[in-house]
């Protein structure tokens, strides 16, 4: 762990640069591989079977390290409100999205994480909102408005509200989760032993809702479902998580911050050379403004 004059020096180490390219790729590619698991399989099952495969390797990280895993019951409470808000619900809302809309698009979406997290910061925790933030939240919601006006342009009939009605759900849900695994970090939680217990509670929610709507458990056993949830299992879930924790503590949060503007670029990209993704005047002016947004709220 490099000290505080090397994490606000300007310049990037090689391995800062490798680091910070493996969490934007990752976490670009991972809306594509998110599409590749509709199909058959509801959302919730498909959930619950990345889940299934990336809790118990988050578990075995926390052991490697030699983190404490026992916890009073207060702290289980919220684990199993994170592991609900930001394991579960979160990837289910995006999926159902997901049928609707473009895979940049959800990306891009999800990105206004870092503006909704200091707005339920002021409401929730009396966090002051400074005035850059709120002009960035501004231009970040009206990135969003053009960006999905050729979708809705359409017609209703098409899906782009109900998509972005999905998505933004999805969004809220993972802010939600950052509130409710703030208080367990001011509580000395180690992060990784949050997130075992998290992913594991989110686990038992998605199980739960699966038994009461009486969803089959099945499996798409094609190379393009195992392969995509395999890919959103270990990489997405595991080894883009373990870079960006990382990148944290040899840079510090506020320029690894930046990874969330730099995915939806590849994303984008993504989208536009597999799924055929259409720019036009309005879709490239708001991408732009809803970056823009995001990089106002997470300057210094």
């Amino acid at each position: 762990m490099r000290d505080g004059a090397s994490i606000n020096a300007g310049r990037l180490a090689p391995a800062d640069l490798g680091l910070y390219a493996v969490t934007v790729f990752v976490w670009g590619t991972s809306w594509i591989a998110l599409k590749g698991q509709l199909g058959e399989v509801s959302p919730e099952v498909s959930t619950l079977w990345r889940f299934l495969i990336a809790a118990p390797l988050m578990w075995l990280w926390a052991l490697a390290r030699g983190d404490a895993l026992a916890y009073p019951a207060a702290d289980h409470r919220r684990f199993a409100a994170a592991g609900a808000l930001m394991f579960s619900s979160n990837f289910v809302l995006f999926l159902y999205g997901g049928q609707y809309l473009p895979s940049g698009l959800l990306a891009v979406v999800f990105s206004l994480v870092s503006i909704l997290n200091l707005l339920l910061g002021a409401a929730f925790l009396g966090q002051p909102i400074v005035p850059r933030v709120a002009v960035g939240g501004m231009l970040g919601a009206a990135g969003i408005a053009l960006l999905y006006s050729p979708q809705i342009a359409g017609g209703f009939e098409r899906g782009a509200l109900l998509g972005l009605a999905f998505c933004l759900a999805g969004t809220l849900s993972f802010c939600a989760g950052n509130l409710v695994s703030t208080a367990i970090q001011r509580r000395g939680v180690p992060l990784l032993a949050a997130t075992a217990w998290g992913m594991t509670y989110g686990v038992v929610a998605l199980a739960a809702i699966v038994l009461v709507r009486g969803q089959p458990l099945i499996v798409e056993w094609t190379p393009r479902y195992l392969g995509a949830t395999l890919y959103l299992a270990l990489f997405a879930s595991v080894v883009a998580f373990a870079s960006y924790l990382t990148l944290l503590r040899r840079i510090g949060a506020a320029r690894a911050g930046y990874a969330t503007v730099l995915f939806p670029i590849v994303a984008l990209a993504v989208s536009t050379l597999v799924e055929g993704y259409r720019w036009t005047l309005a879709a490239i002016l708001g991408a732009a403004l809803a970056l823009a947004g995001n990089v106002l709220v997470l300057r210094r």
